[in-house]
């Protein structure tokens, strides 16, 4: 059976190379957009096998249209991925109030509302799979990465706490943190902040380094694609998929660092103060 995904912010990058690896498999495909032009090409190719919607994912009943457009389109939904967002660089100090929030709305409100968007009717059907597009820095934060890390975090705290709540329903939830991959996330999709002299050894630097290899980024984004494809269809998938390159060698030091840290201090007990 042809299964139904639902994508959010298929216009390019890692969104885009999923949709086209969903399509060219056969699957039925539901993809949101900023603007209707982003997907002419694709709407070409493959006609009714694709719906496309335009929603920003920070507008909850935009992408509760698109769920519904989804069920009334194909009749179900089997797979959701959360891909929409940016990266926002910019130090702790640098970013405004404008540049956090809207880094939130985008990519963690964006996912909750995809998320909760679908839900009613994967429970109807008895299953489903929801897939988070979270990152390296979902788990490892970096210099001027601080606000990007933080609303990856919050996603793959939101995720944790899905899976345990929807698995009796049959759905099955995936955290995936990819690694370095060849797409715009360091180019066009990504927000800057101004920078700061007192932030120039630190933030400066992982400016510098980050936009160095834009372009350059060792993975291929369709080989993304093909883990995703084989993600959905696995009966008990991983609650976390780190997909190199990068993303093992960075995330096993942050994880083993923590263990020691938990070891090291294991003596220490906190004795509260009664009144």
């Amino acid at each position: 059976m042809k299964r139904v995904w639902l994508i959010t912010g298929i216009s390019r990058g890692i969104g885009r190379a999923i949709g086209e690896a969903v399509l060219d498999h056969g699957d039925l495909l539901v993809g949101t957009v900023r603007a209707e032009r982003d997907a002419v090409d694709l709407v070409t190719t493959h006609g009714a096998q694709l719906k496309v919607v335009v929603a920003d994912v920070s507008d909850a009943a935009a992408v509760r249209a698109a769920a519904a457009t989804a069920v009334e389109t194909f009749g179900r939904i089997d797979v959701l991925v959360n891909n929409a967002g940016y990266t926002l660089l910019a130090g702790i100090e640098e970013a405004t109030d404008a540049d956090i929030q809207d880094q939130f709305a985008t990519n963690a409100f964006g996912v909750f509302n995809a998320t909760r968007a679908v839900l009613p009717a994967m429970r109807a059907q008895q299953g489903g799979r929801v897939i988070v597009m979270s990152s390296v820095a979902g788990v490892s934060a970096s210099p001027g990465l601080g606000y990007y890390a933080a609303s990856k975090h919050a996603v793959e705290g939101f995720a944790e706490a899905l899976s345990k709540e929807v698995r009796p329903h049959g759905i099955k939830v995936t955290i995936v943190q990819p690694g370095l991959f060849r797409t715009n996330t360091l180019g066009s999709s990504m927000r800057e902040a101004a920078g700061q002299d007192a932030y120039a050894d630190t933030v400066g630097k992982a400016r510098a380094a980050l936009k160095s290899i834009d372009g350059a980024q060792p993975g291929d984004p369709r080989q993304l694609a093909a883990a995703i494809l084989r993600l959905a269809d696995e009966a008990e998938p991983p609650l976390h998929l780190p997909l190199d390159p990068g993303a093992t060698t960075a995330i096993r030091p942050r994880l083993e660092s923590q263990l020691r840290e938990m070891d090291e201090w294991a003596g220490v007990v906190a004795t509260p103060t009664l009144g």
